[in-house]
């Protein structure tokens, strides 16, 4: 690759680089763009398994389609035919509470109705109305025990452990729900925050079609969406595979980028990586202001997969998750052929089994047959599973899950000055502000955002007379 220079290069082929470059391509197409991406094919955390007409996921298996970005950038990359959706009106969601799954229902109302907790704890769950803000950045299930009462706290842990496969006690709550946070300390109480957050949503919302999202994915898989976006750059001479960035040098008028296939010069920088390989890259560049947090911890899991006949009585929903108290081998399951059609072959079933997570990262190291043993028994005191499964695989992480924990909202401040301080440098990824595949998108367009809004006034300037 020979010198050259661009308006934006963008460090990362996942779905975050993926995703600004769509967005830029949109609000500015003759914008001079290149994507480099250190592997050999597009998605980063996002990569669709199948084998032996089984189709199962390494990464996130889907997204709510209720976040404009992802729906924008589903129609960018010319899916729309391809989206496969699981409703959550019709989807439940199991927990496992004393050795049963218990079925969580969709609506607050319905929750109450339910015999999950005593209603001595339901009442105790008021009482988040006259409950000061709590100091501090609290842990998660410090700050759940404060406002709603401990026997919330299985449930807590049940959500974190799908979201992040983390641990509530080291997770902080400012850093997992900062809107939830936001809510309460404006409102001096959650239920409060919730309620006005509502109304004043209803009255910005009047005349919309109302109801829940739904999760989506596509036909083909997840990796559908990356590899779509990705074509279409690569078509065009603006996306480079096996090209890995290792220095950035800061210049007068913007950043040169030392990788190994050659030197890029661009204006504007977007590192769209993981937040661990993000920090690494901007030690030698930014001495005077280090990051407060050298590595972010990460949980890793497994995700087993185990095919069932028709026999198997696998109940109708998403899955379920098991919190650290009912002291299970797996942290949960996706019921993945309820969810989406084509995940299994006709007349077969099949779950994903996750095994791993912060607390238990020793149970990765062992084999596969020793682990989907594990999993085939804990799954069996479940549910129904009459006969052994006739299909078994065994995907291993290949990347870590970030944990939000301490320090982390630290490390998000010192992103904030760095962005002050160097308007041509773009932070965004997996682990920045989210891990969620709508957390990614809103960021990305954040960012085409900014690039696009100094580029206006760069034109603005230039019309008036005024250089820099």
């Amino acid at each position: 690759m020979k010198p050259s220079s661009y308006d934006v290069c963008i460090i990362g082929a996942g779905i975050s680089g993926l995703s600004t470059a769509a967005f830029l391509h949109q609000q500015q197409p003759d914008l001079q763009l290149l994507v480099l991406e250190k592997s050999l094919q597009p998605g980063g955390a996002i990569a669709t398994y199948s084998e032996s007409g089984y189709q199962a996921e390494w990464g996130p298996h889907g997204f709510l389609d209720n976040c404009e970005e992802s729906r924008t950038l589903i129609g960018l990359a010319g899916l729309e035919r391809d989206i496969a959706t699981a409703p959550l009106r019709e989807f439940v969601r199991y927990v496992c509470l004393d050795g049963k799954l218990r079925c969580i229902p969709q609506k607050p109302l319905q929750i109450l109705r339910e015999p999950l907790i005593p209603w001595s704890a339901k009442l105790r769950v008021l009482a988040d109305l006259w409950k000061k803000p709590l100091e501090g950045k609290p842990s998660v299930d410090a700050w759940v025990a404060y406002r709603f009462g401990t026997a919330l706290l299985p449930f807590a842990d049940a959500v974190f452990t799908g979201t992040y496969a983390g641990d509530i006690s080291r997770l902080k709550i400012d850093a997992v729900m900062p809107g939830v946070r936001e809510l309460e300390k404006q409102n001096g109480s959650v239920i409060r925050g919730v309620i006005n957050k509502m109304r004043a949503t209803a009255r910005q919302r009047q005349g919309e079609k109302k109801g829940l999202p739904a999760m989506t994915s596509f036909t083909g898989g997840m990796a559908m969406l990356p590899q779509r976006l990705a074509a279409g750059l690569a078509a065009k001479g603006n996306l480079i595979y096996g090209n890995g960035v290792h220095d950035l040098v800061r210049v007068n008028d913007g950043w040169r980028v030392l990788a190994e296939q050659g030197e890029v010069s661009c204006r504007h920088l977007v590192l769209a990586l993981p937040v661990n390989q993000c920090l690494p890259l901007l030690a030698g560049v930014l001495p005077a202001m280090p990051p407060p947090l050298a590595v972010v911890p990460e949980a890793r899991i497994a995700t087993v997969l185990l095919g069932f006949d028709a026999s198997a009585v696998i109940p109708f929903g998403f899955g379920y998750l098991a919190p650290e108290q009912e002291q299970r081998f797996t942290l949960g399951a996706l019921f993945s052929s309820h969810m989406f059609p084509g995940r299994a072959p006709a007349g077969r079933q099949l779950l994903e089994a996750l095994v791993g997570g912060r607390r238990h990262p020793g149970r990765l190291d062992l084999a596969d047959d020793q682990m989907i043993t594990s999993v085939y028994r804990d799954l069996g005191q479940l549910m129904a599973l009459r006969e052994p499964p006739c299909f078994t695989s065994v995907l291993r992480p290949r990347s870590g899950i970030p944990q939000l924990e301490e320090g982390y909202t630290d490390l998000l401040a010192w992103r904030n000055g760095i962005h002050a301080a160097h308007a041509n440098l773009h932070l965004c990824g997996f682990g920045w502000k989210g891990i969620g595949i709508n957390d990614m998108t809103k960021e990305a367009w954040l960012v085409a955002l900014k690039i696009r809004t100094q580029a206006l006034v760069q034109e603005k300037n230039a019309v008036k007379g005024v250089y820099f």
